[in-house]
């Protein structure tokens, strides 16, 4: 595609080794996102039931698009935008992406957990209309992280390759030492049972299968830039149909495997909360029925209460008993965030040496956010050094430092009393139509545009093969097709409802549950503004070249035939597309 007459290719850096490559991209796309969203969706879905939906847009969508990613950007050596642009100019954007003391009756009436995370941590208001001022804590953390982030792209590719050994190993080291312990917990086997067990008539519900397939991307980190990057920095002769298969299922597998712990603990959590129900109830009785200790075991508790029900109905439905079920337990969970911070935060307190658990734990997730943060910051990157944006005098250090700033500054809101809200936002919104939008315009690009016929070729000329039948007709029919229906129907759905959240507010009725509040029209008109800006770029652009060349036919003097003369094929890539040259 012109890669050869491409002034930025020449001396452009590889990756010292294939390693350092495949735990770059698989950093990247487990994240956060695999330890908090995989498992947050799974909770709410009943566990099981959203695995189904899951696999089945993993194979058919998610691995036909990370192929289709690593192959293009390997090929064309440059980064998301220089992609598209490289296959027409029409499309260049889709590149364009834009991320106390003593009694407390707060703490009483949620958990000591839940409590430090939305109080103390947090310090969360009670929707989202309350800003408050910026936490000061917060903020030195956010830019303690972007510091961070920063020392680790001062030479490129080059000290990214190094730091991923720590990044994106270490998490999985302190993943099975928590799997370990969280499987020798009581009730844990309820958690895997609940996890693994599928409630059919959820996936009656379309909005699991739009929750699956809109998962794939943070699964995969497919559409977000990051991959066509690190792609590009990869040797021609490179199998990338390898790469791509293997980084997808090594991230998917550690999806389910980040959730095995997290549903262990959850199993445990509701064991004890059932337990602990229990408990009281039998106090009740013995005391109101003055029954000898020990007489009402947890195991003859349900003879005892159906005899009570029946001989002293009146007198037991005084007591106003709660309703002590595993399965509700089970059912009843933090939200968002508060999954694995507040869940992995109580399975700490249980550890014997609780502070050496909640340093690794905590460690490992800075280390999963610096792995999200390395693609997702060279995917701007790359780009702005592909289309040599900036003069060449300045120097790469000082543009990523501008960078990582600018990102820095617009992060503060999530540092706000109302950040975790906005984060569920971003999270919800920000992070499905636009990526829907953008994977669709790829694959049409791609396959439809370049064309499948010289796309194959660059396969076989990278790998040494021509993508089999399955790439072929996912790229063709099934993964675009997937896209466009699950667009559709996300955007369907989301119309027909009022966008709604949950709030921490002390002082609702149910509270610790949450208070469920629908989004003030501001935040609202905010929502689509933020679905809208991502994918603003890709008409625009293509309108502005439309002009531009309809400008220029205009210019041309009808008379002469040279307006119209036709470049002849590049002959070091013969299988770049034909351009029409104006003079």
């Amino acid at each position: 595609m012109g890669k050869a007459n491409d002034p930025g290719m020449e001396g452009r850096p590889e990756w010292d080794n294939k390693v350092q490559y495949l735990l770059t991209c698989i950093g990247f796309a487990v994240g956060i996102g695999n330890v908090w969203r995989f498992p947050y969706l799974c909770q709410i879905y009943g566990g099981g039931a959203f695995l189904i939906p899951y696999l089945i847009a993993l194979v058919f969508e998610g691995l036909p698009l990370l192929y289709l990613e690593m192959a293009i950007g390997q090929r064309l050596r440059m980064g998301s935008i220089g992609v598209w642009n490289s296959i027409s100019p029409l499309l260049g954007g889709v590149g364009g992406r834009p991320s106390t003391i003593g009694y407390n009756a707060e703490c009483v009436k949620s958990t000591p957990a839940n409590y430090f995370w939305y109080r103390e941590t947090l310090n969360i208001s009670t929707d989202i209309g309350t800003s408050g001022s910026l936490q000061w804590w917060l903020v030195v953390c956010l830019a303690s992280a972007w510091c961070v982030v920063y020392v680790c792209f001062i030479k490129g590719i080059e000290s990214i390759g190094k730091v991923v050994y720590v990044t994106a190993i270490f998490p999985y080291l302190v993943l099975t030492i928590f799997l370990v312990r969280a499987l020798t917990l009581p009730g844990a086997t309820a958690g895997l049972v609940y996890l693994f067990t599928p409630d059919w008539e959820v996936l009656k519900n379309p909005q699991v299968w739009l929750d699956a397939a809109t998962q794939i991307f943070f699964s995969l980190s497919v559409a977000f830039g990051g991959l066509i990057a690190f792609s590009s920095y990869n040797k021609e002769r490179n199998n990338c149909e390898l790469d791509a298969v293997l980084v997808g299922v090594i991230n998917s597998a550690t999806s389910l495997y980040g959730a095995i712990p997290i549903f262990a603990i959850l199993g445990f959590k509701a064991n004890s909360a059932y337990n602990s129900c229990m408990k009281e109830n039998i106090l009740a009785l013995t005391n109101h029925f003055e029954f000898s200790d020990q007489n009402m075991t947890a195991e003859s508790y349900d003879h005892w209460l159906e005899y009570l029900n029946r001989t002293s109905p009146s007198e037991v439905a005084s007591l106003d008993l709660r309703p002590c079920e595993l399965q509700t337990f089970l059912d009843q969970s933090a939200s968002g965030t508060g999954l694995a911070f507040i869940v992995f935060s109580e399975a700490v307190v249980e550890m014997p040496g609780a502070q050496i658990w909640a340093i690794l734990f905590f460690t490992m997730l800075f280390s999963l956010g610096l792995s999200s943060m390395f693609g997702n910051l060279e995917g701007v990157l790359t780009p702005i050094r592909d289309l040599q944006l900036l003069p060449v005098w300045i120097p790469n250090a000082l543009v990523t430092a501008v960078t990582c700033l600018m990102a820095f500054s617009m992060a503060l809101i999530f540092t706000m009393a109302s950040g975790n809200y906005w984060v569920e936002i971003f999270n919800s919104y920000v992070g499905s139509v636009p990526l829907l939008i953008v994977a669709f315009f790829e694959i049409i690009a791609v396959i439809y545009v370049y064309g499948m016929k010289n796309f194959s070729e660059d396969i076989y000329f990278m790998t040494g093969k021509k993508p089999n039948l399955f790439w072929k007709v996912c790229w063709r029919v099934i993964s675009p097709l997937m896209l466009l229906v699950v667009l559709i129907a996300y955007v369907v759905t989301r119309i027909q409802e009022r966008p709604s959240y949950g709030t921490w507010n002390p002082a609702y009725e149910l509270f610790p549950k949450t208070e469920v509040k629908p989004y003030p029209d501001w935040v609202f008109a905010i929502i689509i503004l933020l679905s809208a800006v991502p994918v603003i770029p890709i008409p625009l652009v293509a309108l502005y070249h439309l002009i531009k060349r309809s400008s220029a036919r205009a210019d041309l003097n009808p008379s002469s035939n040279e307006g119209f003369e036709i470049e002849p094929r590049d002959q070091q890539n013969p299988r770049a597309p034909q351009v029409e040259s104006r003079h």
